[in-house]
């Protein structure tokens, strides 16, 4: 996952997405990868247009996810509050 936040930080900066930019930014944060990790991931992203994916990815999710239709709102239920002392007694029961 480093790999992925380090091509969308680099994209939102408008930086190039290379092998010396996504090296600089892993270092920067302490994190390790090998070369082969990062050639990779920047031979895979060379033809990815970022924005259209982002916006792809984005849109089902918050079209898909529950109670996110318009004009939706959630109730929040309030759980009934246990009075220690009973929740205590319960418990004396399974010690005899």
């Amino acid at each position: 996952m480093e790999l992925i936040y380090t091509t969308m930080l680099l994209h939102k900066a408008g930086k190039e997405i290379s092998e010396s930019n996504v090296k600089k930014v892993l270092t920067s944060v302490g994190i390790e990868k090998s070369d082969g990790e990062i050639k990779s991931l920047v031979v895979a992203m060379a033809d990815v247009d970022i924005e259209k994916a982002i916006k792809e990815a984005a849109v089902p999710i918050v079209s898909s996810a529950p109670g996110h239709e318009a004009g939706e709102k959630k109730e929040k239920k309030e759980e009934p509050k246990e009075d220690p002392e009973k929740a205590a007694a319960g418990l004396g029961a399974l010690f005899g």
